[in-house]
């Protein structure tokens, strides 16, 4: 495992700035009231989820397991960027220590991995529900679950301490390393390195595969088998259930995945550093929004839920 030292062949302020967004005060107010707003909706969407999960019994299967973890990984994922992004947008740029811009993206880098791994997961659960029902509740078993989800986050820990250690052995250039982004993402960073970055773009590309293409194409061939199932179906009904608990999944998978593929899997000399900054806007916001939204509007168990909770909190008032 990679040592990580992130004051070697460093020189000078060990000190980044991000790049902002506007100096104009009226537009920076009203980016500052956007960005909360969204934020703030992010955390009530996917706290709602979370709490109806684990106060409905009738919630209590791997689905909602999955789909409960998946809205706590986006507040967590949220909470890493926004609040310093939202402190960076008035006055003078708070510089951010080149420990603190490591950490953020280690835990960056993390959660994102982490959630397409559980989008995986989340595929294969729906591959055995539909292809294999009668054997559901004996091969999804809770501990299976658990044994899943903690998988997928400590995959993610290591192949992202792996990469942010690897990155921050780099010498960086400049007294002011000013950042063209709102995070310390990998691609804005390895920017800023004034050394040989071949070995580290390799890395990046890598990881990409890794927690990427490689949990799409899986997504990809579980979807082929659970097409294949529920053309077998004879029924009109029953092919449109099995379909629409897969729907869901599938919209917040080609989201998730495109928009994260545009950033990490395009050749470097077709990447574009004003490009990356809104394309991160969208996963950062943006689907971390739609998630509890598309599988709350396209889910009834998950919107009975939801009501219950709403008359029942509006009774005892």
């Amino acid at each position: 495992m990679l040592a990580f030292n992130p004051v070697l062949n460093q020189s000078g302020p060990t000190e980044f700035v991000f790049r902002v967004f506007t100096t104009v005060p009226e537009l920076q107010a009203l980016l500052f009231l956007l960005f909360l707003l969204l934020y703030l909706m992010i955390l009530g969407g996917n706290s709602a989820i979370i709490f109806v999960v684990s106060t409905h019994s009738t919630l209590h299967t791997p689905m909602y397991f999955f789909l409960s973890s998946l809205s706590f990984l986006e507040i967590c994922y949220t909470s890493d960027v926004v609040p310093l992004m939202l402190s960076n947008i008035f006055g003078t740029r708070k510089p951010i220590p080149l420990a603190g811009c490591g950490a953020q993206m280690f835990f960056f880098v993390t959660l994102g991995s982490t959630d397409c791994f559980l989008l995986a997961v989340m595929a294969y659960d729906r591959f055995v529900a539909i292809c294999h029902p009668l054997h559901y509740s004996l091969i999804m078993t809770h501990k299976l679950c658990v044994q899943m989800a903690v998988g997928s986050v400590s995959l993610a820990a290591f192949l992202s301490l792996q990469l942010t250690a690897l990155i921050f052995t780099l010498p960086f250039c400049g007294r002011l390393r000013e950042i063209n982004h709102f995070l310390c993402d990998v691609p804005p960073v390895l920017r800023l390195a004034c050394a040989d970055t071949r070995v580290h773009q390799a890395v990046l590309y890598v990881v990409g595969i890794l927690v990427l293409t490689v949990p799409f194409l899986l997504i990809c061939v579980s979807y082929v088998f659970i097409a294949s199932a529920i053309l077998r179906i004879r029924s009109a009904q029953g092919r449109q259930r099995a379909f629409s608990t897969c729907s869901s999944h599938l919209t917040v998978v080609l989201l998730q995945y495109g928009c994260c593929s545009l950033v990490y899997l395009r050749p470097r000399s077709s990447t574009s550093e004003d490009q990356d900054r809104q394309i991160a806007l969208v996963y950062t916001f943006v689907t971390p929004l739609l998630n509890p939204v598309i599988y709350t509007l396209r889910n009834k168990d998950v919107k009975a839920a939801l009501r219950s909770a709403v008359f029942s909190k509006a009774a005892s008032a």
